[in-house]
């Protein structure tokens, strides 16, 4: 890197949450000058959202995304940026052109094997379908699942499903995937657990807008970094949060990631599915779920003469698009590699889902961000003062 640019000592790379957060603390908190650069069109990372010019609904460009999250520190920092509504996240199933409750719940089990089973009885009734496979030390996802739920609502729920969204076999993953996959032995239909969630009454873009207005902060967007990274002084100060194998130029081999693709489609109904989103578990549907984004804002007077649907796919990415990082043995294996890299670059702090390759919320986002600020960057400046 030379020395040779009217760029702030700090430079952000990513407009999304992570790079946004940093940056609005920057300016705010320590007054200091600092550029983010963003190489899509747009601000807000993959929690941009849209209206769309058919419906007039607003719809999330990558996936909905519910903002939910116990800590309150966290709640606190973004509440400062947007009210949220009062919407109430649960997932459906179909499978087998009957819909169920996701996560597995008590419903999901008593509708699938056509019983009437109670909390008490679910353990000594899944126990039978479990022991028919005897999988006592699991090694891949498969042997995780059916060790836990049986074969047949694995097969069912979860086996299809897993194949379209990582685009790898079960048996090709690692069993701590199946962490995040909830299960449930009561009537719960609530997808998350945590004291506040809700989605943005103004929507996500702008929470961003309002991050960003700082004067303080220069926003580059259609700006990729690496088109620019040699015109950073050497003595910059860069929070990355792009992709990490990314930034050494790929030199020990590309970490692999699975990325989303949508279709949309105008409907000519009031509603199409009665639910913000709708899975598909069998493996020969080729889309994993679909949004129907009107139900995210109940509070909102939407056309009642159409509604809007997209259709998400899973695929795997060559590193243009990433969106989650498939965590098995051989991609930590690399990443590590590039974790001992970083450490030749002091100035620079590898963030964020694509920076850290760890599947991050919105808010362990926000919360890893903060505390990078708070004990980091914060006392870098004032060090210097």
């Amino acid at each position: 890197m030379t020395m040779k640019t009217a760029y702030p000592s700090f430079l952000v790379v990513g407009a999304g949450f992570f790079g946004s957060t940093i940056a609005e603390r920057l300016a705010t908190t320590c007054n200091v000058k600092v550029s983010v650069v963003e190489r899509r069109n747009h601000i807000g990372g993959n929690c941009y959202s849209e209206y769309d010019s058919d419906t007039g609904i607003e719809y999330h460009a990558y996936g909905t995304h519910i903002f939910h999250t116990s800590n309150t520190k966290v709640w606190e920092y973004i509440s400062q940026f947007t009210d949220f509504n009062s919407y109430f996240h649960q997932v459906l199933t179909t499978y087998k052109d009957k819909v169920y409750q996701m996560p597995i719940n008590l419903e999901t089990i008593n509708s699938f094997y056509n019983l009437n089973l109670k909390p008490f009885e679910v353990d000594d009734y899944l126990s039978s379908e479990i022991a028919k496979d005897n999988i006592t030390n699991p090694t891949n996802f498969e042997e995780k699942a059916i060790s836990l739920i049986g074969r047949p609502l694995y097969e069912a729920f979860i086996k299809g499903y897993t194949i379209k969204q990582w685009q790898k076999h079960p048996q090709d993953l690692p069993a701590s995937i199946l962490k995040r996959l909830p299960f449930r032995k009561n009537y719960n239909e609530s997808y998350f657990h945590d004291k506040w969630q809700g989605v943005p009454e103004q929507g996500y873009t702008a929470i961003f807008e309002k991050m960003l207005e700082n004067p303080k902060i220069h926003l580059l967007l259609n700006t990729d970094f690496f088109d620019i990274r040699d015109k950073i002084a050497e003595e910059s100060i860069i929070i990355y949060s792009g992709p990490i194998d990314r930034f050494f130029d790929y030199k020990f081999g590309k970490l692999e990631w699975r990325t989303l693709k949508f279709e949309k489609e105008a409907i000519n109904v009031e509603d199409y599915q009665g639910t913000s989103v709708m899975n598909y578990a069998e493996a020969n549907i080729p889309f994993t779920r679909i949004h129907e984004p009107r139900h995210l804002h109940p509070e909102r007077d939407y056309t009642k003469d159409k509604t809007l649907i997209i259709r998400e796919y899973s695929e795997m990415d060559d590193g243009t698009e990433p969106y989650y990082p498939i965590n098995d043995s051989k991609n930590q294996a690399l990443l590590m590699k590039y974790h001992h890299e970083t450490k030749k670059y002091p100035n620079v702090f590898f963030s964020g889902r694509l920076g850290e390759y760890k599947y991050l919320d919105m808010h362990q986002t926000i919360a890893n961000a903060l505390e990078l600020f708070e004990t980091k960057l914060r006392p870098l400046i004032e060090n210097k003062r």
